[in-house]
């Protein structure tokens, strides 16, 4: 870094100013003076308050550990136990009845279910293809992966297995837009006659799932349906390989898959300092600007990325439709913790980074509501905030934003609030969290990663957990998935707001998906995580198959399925009958996840990286999968079931197999054999120091980490 400049009462680093005020500010209509000194009010001014709510979360968390030291040995009373978190404020009773009164919220939030993207807005050619993942290709879905249940071939084009993504594309055409007394996979024409497609003359068991055209009505180039709120296009052309060998001319099949998209500057980055910020940043201002490109090579060839416009239509009466090209993109902030040295406030200490994120990604924001086809046709900014305990920090989300409106001159409640239920003083109290921003709230979402391991740190003083593949069939974490659902459709989130669920983390086993993440829209959520647009085609199959406002509707007629006694029932290990080779194979698996992400992450700055566990399955990694793994071996330790020794065994053991696992990266700096890294200490740090870290997350050790590594090149 460079050096600061004076800016109100602040320091901002050079790097940062320049980015504002050459860049961010202009073209918003907001003065550089009113920035700053709003700016500074801000940090100043909730400053205080964002450390006193921290306090809060240790305090309580002290509470409950010394709650469970004196109680050690002795059977777990519940009732007891749940008397005790309302005497310390951490479970609150329930106010009355409420439904959010969220306004101006895009179709993408309130009626359209559909897949969701969450991407690193530091890489931007990720974060262009995921804006871009708006449309994809169900024939590629298909043929490049395992959808179908066997491998991709090597090799040139297979055509029995092109024949076979044919066939199964069309099955699909025949459940989500049947034709009468016919099949697609016979069809041999598509035309529009006086508004309405025929196929083979026939038409439509449901005519009203025909939205439009391009081309000649007698030879469309393109038709397009709709299903439950999503499109999908039919592609013909008889000039293609694929649409050559077809009777009907079918080319491809779009999918309308990643109906939104999280650009993330929180879990999946490394953003440290001034420099990291600004790279993030600024692919925000790409993408909300519109003007967004990145070069890159792929073999052997030069290419370009930029947003895909919009799609014009013929509809059926003759009029225009307008499709959007691109998903709908919201932002995710940081949570209430992180500090960093972009910025000094008047005392000279770091900003607190969610102040810094909530003030910047706003004013990058207005760029898209000046545009006349950009990013939200109502006018509103989606933040996404993570890792909040409790309504009290939501109310002071709610809060921060007003403040920041008001600077940059924005109507109340233009910013949208996504409230992640990741934190389980947040899931015990969700009602109250709505409540807390409840003319904001657009989103509701279970992070089931980050909440495992706040379940293992928030009770670490509890006993041993189970096994990371036994937390998950514990009956807690099926209530906590089932009461979000709940409570957001008795807040009435149905029709307003989204409601969503976690990220599928296996992104080579798509085969898996589609048997499994149907769960999803089963459960009534309008939008699940994926980790590709691939994935998000294939996920899309979900919602053609499950009317999600219909289950939301049963849902909410049943009433509650879950309440808070369930979800507080801690995951402990009930039995420990564990053999050495089961001990030791958990403590290799975690410390192998925790190795193959830190590496990356302190030495090259990568957030988000997809790490081979045991059994060679490529895992997507973050900041919460890391923090599960390193809670959950602190939390052997602290209880006994390894010791030092055991655990630096499998580090030093697995960090070898990391090194092997990269050998091909250039870039990359082993481990073994002296074991004294940068990264390597780091992954020590949050084994060995895991149960002093905040609320066991994992920042304050990477952060740290990564700055001594950027200091010493």
């Amino acid at each position: 870094m460079a050096g600061y400049q004076n800016r109100s009462d602040l320091k901002v680093a050079d790097e940062l100013v320049s980015f504002l005020e050459e860049s961010a500010l202009p073209g918003t209509g907001v003065e550089v003076d009113a920035f700053w000194s709003g700016f500074a009010e801000l940090v100043n001014g909730f400053g205080p308050k964002n450390r006193a709510l921290l306090e809060t979360r240790q305090d309580i968390q002290d509470k409950i550990d010394a709650y469970h030291v004196a109680r050690r040995g002795q059977s777990h009373d519940h009732e007891d136990y749940k008397a005790f978190l309302k005497d310390i404020g951490y479970l609150l009773d329930e106010g009355e009845a409420f439904e959010i009164d969220t306004a101006n919220v895009d179709p993408e939030i309130a009626s359209v279910p559909g897949p969701q993207l969450v991407v690193p807005i530091t890489n931007a050619r990720y974060a262009l293809n995921a804006a871009n993942a708006r449309w994809g290709s169900l024939y590629d879905g298909f043929y490049g992966t395992d959808a179908m249940g066997t491998a991709v071939p090597k090799g040139g084009y297979d055509q029995g297995r092109g024949a076979r993504v044919v066939a199964r594309s069309r099955v699909f055409l025949d459940e989500a837009f049947p034709v009468e007394r016919i099949s697609h996979a016979d069809a041999r024409r598509y035309i529009v006659h006086k508004g309405a497609l025929l196929v083979d003359d026939q038409p439509l068991s449901e005519p009203e799932k025909f939205v439009g055209y391009t081309g000649h009505p007698k030879a469309p180039d393109a038709i397009v349906l709709r299903n439950n709120g999503l499109h999908v296009k039919l592609i013909f052309d008889r000039t293609h390989p694929i649409g050559g060998r077809d009777q009907a001319g079918l080319a491809d099949v779009q999918m309308e898959s990643a109906i939104s998209a999280i650009m993330d500057c929180e879990d999946s980055v490394a953003c440290v300092d001034a420099e990291d910020k600004v790279v993030a940043y600024s692919n925000w201002l790409g993408l909300m600007r519109g003007d967004l490109i990145e070069t890159f090579e792929k073999g052997g060839e030069t290419l370009t990325r930029s947003l895909n416009p919009d799609q014009v239509l013929t509809g059926p009466d003759g009029a225009d439709v307008v499709l959007k090209g691109r998903a709908l993109m919201l932002v995710r902030n940081v949570g209430h913790l992180m500090t960093n040295p972009a910025i000094l406030d008047r005392d000279g200490n770091e900003v607190f980074e969610g102040l810094m994120d909530a003030m910047i990604t706003t004013l990058i924001a207005m760029h898209d509501l000046q545009r006349e086809s950009g990013n939200s046709v109502t006018g509103s900014v989606y933040v996404v905030k993570p890792k909040m305990h409790g309504p009290d920090e939501v109310a002071f989300a709610d809060s921060t934003f007003t403040h920041v409106e008001k600077v940059l001159g924005l109507p109340k409640y233009t910013v949208k609030l996504g409230i992640m239920d990741e934190e389980r003083r947040t899931s015990v109290n969700l009602k109250e969290c709505i409540r807390a921003a409840k003319s904001r709230v657009a989103f509701i979402n279970t992070g089931f990663l980050d909440r495992t391991g706040d379940e293992i740190h928030t009770s670490m003083e509890a006993g041993s957990f189970s096994r990371k593949d036994f937390i998950k069939r514990k009956s807690w974490i099926t209530a906590y998935e089932n009461q979000n659902v709940d409570i957001g459709l008795e807040c009435g989130l149905s029709g307003k707001a989204q409601i969503g669920k976690g990220m599928w983390a296996m992104p080579d086993l798509m085969a898996a998906m589609l048997e499994q993440k149907i769960e999803h829209p089963k459960a009534g959520a309008n939008c699940a995580w994926v980790p590709s647009p691939t994935a998000a085609t294939l996920h899309a199959l979900h919602y053609h198959k499950v009317d999600v406002f219909a289950v939301q509707q049963k849902l909410k007629a049943g009433g509650r399925r879950a309440y808070v006694d369930t979800v507080l029932n801690i995951p402990l290990a009930e039995y420990q009958k564990w053999t050495d080779d089961q001990i030791t194979r958990e403590i290799e698996n975690n410390a192998q996840g925790i190795l193959g992400y830190v590496v990356r992450w302190v030495d090259q700055g990568v957030g988000c990286s997809k790490v081979p566990d045991m059994n060679n399955v490529g895992l997507m990694e973050d900041r919460a999968t890391c923090r599960i793994s390193a809670q959950h071996i602190a939390n052997w330790l602290h209880h006994g079931v390894v010791d030092a020794q055991n655990v630096m065994s499998a580090m030093r053991k697995m960090a070898e197999v990391v090194d092997g696992q990269n050998a091909g990266d250039p870039l990359y700096r082993p481990m073994a054999p002296a074991f004294d890294g940068i990264a390597f200490q780091a992954a020590c740090d949050l084994v060995f120091k895991g149960r002093s870290q905040p609320s066991g997350y994992t920042e304050p050790v990477l952060h740290a980490r990564r700055l001594e590594l950027k200091a010493s090149i």
